[in-house]
């Protein structure tokens, strides 16, 4: 049986190659989306290990968000949650996996929430 590749998972794989030859030894800072949530997380690919993370499933972030957490509103308050733990564990520089979503709405509100609150990539 002949295992089909989708589109989707090609679009992953170029977005990850590209991400790795322009690393340079910074950490990555992961986006994945589902139709209800938002997740983020800084990842440390040479040692394997999550750095810092945030999502609308935070206790925190949910008691603020009122129920709405699929909104850009939510992805601003994720992408400056992520950003200041990762201050606070000294991560200044990212690169950004978008996770093979187009950068808009909620992927760009985060990203761009995190660059305000001070990360740079």
């Amino acid at each position: 049986m002949v295992k089909k590749v989708t589109t989707a998972q090609r679009r992953k794989w170029r977005i990850r190659a590209s991400i790795r030859r322009s690393a340079n030894g910074r950490p990555r800072l992961s986006v994945h989306r589902t139709g209800v949530h938002i997740y983020a997380q800084i990842i440390d690919d040479v040692k394997g290990v999550t750095i810092a993370s945030a999502s609308t499933i935070d206790k925190d972030l949910k008691a603020k968000l009122k129920g709405k957490t699929a909104n850009k509103d939510a992805a601003t308050e994720v992408g400056k949650l992520v950003a200041s733990k990762a201050s606070k564990a000294g991560i200044k520089e990212v690169i950004f996996d978008r996770g093979g979503n187009k950068y808009h709405g909620r992927i760009k509100a985060l990203a761009d929430a995190a660059r305000e609150a001070g990360l740079s990539f």
